[in-house]
């Protein structure tokens, strides 16, 4: 079976298992990480350090703005992470001169400001603070993965809607958009930067569109937005309403499972077809919203309403705008880990996605030509419940899953199917009550 076919589902049990077994290691390639605790960080950081990865046995330097939280699971011993502020020059430089053994990049960071001109200025920055120092020092350096986005086919979110965009399915190939755009600048920063290389140095850049997967931190979670949205709406007895558009709820989305772009950049970054090239990513399916907000609802024993007219919608910013005290209660009643509401919600966000007024859809057509078959099925959210639940049960200062179950009884209804009902509220468990805190850049 092929690698990525295989997925990198339950990579977390699985690394644990071979931490169990390890002996010290050889390694073949040196990774790093920028951005390593976000959505597709925290991918990248479990799947990478698994014995059957391409290109390994990897040695993993990670770079976060913030220690890991204190629920994070015990790290691979192949893992070294660094906590560093990537928009301080000096910084970076001092941290990244000495790791001179670095054979690839994956750069999966970002920060997130008001206005495009600053997104530009931050971002563009921050790359290169790395770059610069990595590339002219490391004389392994063979690969750079660089992440961008859909907002390379359709604008910055400040210009969506307003200027003319491409008509779907996006294909890497499509022009850039006549308009200022971050994404645009971090590839120019990457091309500048590996050029000095002489052709030594290949890259990569993916174009995840909306990513669904499990992240401690991350600055756009519509996963677990939605998933306390629920909870709140349980507890105050209210309706899960859909807030968003009609092309929203009606019309045919895609989404990109984290550990399949983990998996997408791996395989880029040691795939000789694969370089020099940019790439969609998403899991080369289809879903309607209309469709999985049911389900939504489902778990977590609510009534919901679908899209009932433009008068109708409404911005969950505004609908969740002083909800801290209802949120507090939860946490309180159910002994969950002490977060702020803002902390673990990307309100304006969902909000982005569920105010589109037309269909945003790529192609992934390339990435098959190029040799690269890994595909995930959008509607099974299972797995990264799972993934969460796997990862909450670690730390001594949580309760154990028993106890947990018993507290979290309150939210959820119960099936009279038992071993039903037990899945039930581990995923709705899961999803609600083990997200953490956001941060700007990861």
């Amino acid at each position: 079976m092929s690698w990525w076919w295989a997925g990198a589902i339950g990579a977390v049990k699985k690394r644990q298992e071979e931490n169990a077994a390890a002996t010290e290691p050889s390694f073949q390639s040196v990774a790093l990480v920028v951005g390593s605790t976000g959505i597709v960080g925290t991918s990248l950081l479990d799947i990478l350090p698994l014995q059957d990865t391409p290109g390994g046995p990897w040695k993993v330097y990670a770079v976060s703005r913030r220690p890991l939280p204190p629920w994070s699971p015990p790290a691979s011993p192949a893992v070294t992470h660094l906590h560093l502020d990537l928009a301080d020059s000096a910084a970076v430089a001092e941290a990244l001169t000495p790791l001179t053994d670095i054979t690839h990049v994956f750069y999966v960071a970002w920060s997130a400001h008001p206005t495009e001109a600053q997104n530009r200025e931050v971002n563009s920055a921050m790359l290169r603070n790395v770059l610069s120092v990595v590339v002219p020092n490391c004389p392994a350096l063979v690969h750079v993965c660089l992440q961008t986005g859909r907002k390379h086919y359709i604008g910055p979110f400040e210009v969506i809607g307003k200027i003319a965009a491409p008509d779907p399915p996006f294909t890497e190939d499509m022009l850039r958009l006549d308009c200022p755009n971050f994404y645009y600048d971090l590839e120019d920063v990457l091309f500048d930067e590996v050029s000095r290389r002489d052709g030594a140095v290949s890259w990569s850049v993916h174009r995840p569109t909306v990513v669904f997967g499990f992240s401690p931190r991350s600055a756009m979670n519509v996963v677990g937005s939605l998933c306390v949205y629920a909870a709140i709406c349980r507890k105050e007895g209210a309706v899960l309403r859909w807030p968003g558009s009609r092309v929203a709820w009606e019309g045919f989305s895609d989404a990109s499972d984290a550990d399949l772009i983990a998996e997408h950049e791996i395989w880029a970054a040691v795939e000789p077809f694969a370089k020099n090239e940019a790439f969609n990513c998403s899991n080369g399916d289809l879903y309607k919203w209309k469709l999985l907000w049911p389900m939504l609802a489902d778990q977590f024993g609510v009534e919901w309403s679908g899209y009932e007219g433009e008068e109708s919608s409404f911005k969950l910013a505004d609908a969740m705008s002083g909800k801290e005290a209802v949120w507090a209660e939860i946490v309180k009643e159910n002994d969950l880990m002490d977060t702020e509401l803002e902390e673990i919600t990307n309100w304006w966000f969902v909000d982005a996605v569920f105010g589109v007024r037309s269909e945003h859809l790529d192609s992934m057509n390339k990435s098959k030509e190029h040799g690269f078959l890994g595909f995930r099925n959008t509607a099974m959210l299972n797995a990264h419940a799972e993934k969460m639940l796997d990862v909450a049960h670690k730390p001594a200062e949580r309760a154990s899953c028993a106890q947990k179950d018993f507290k979290t009884a309150k939210l959820f209804p119960m099936d009279k199917d038992p071993m039903h009902s037990r899945d039930q509220l581990r995923k709705c468990q899961v999803m609600v009550c083990l997200t953490g805190s956001n941060q700007n850049h990861r």
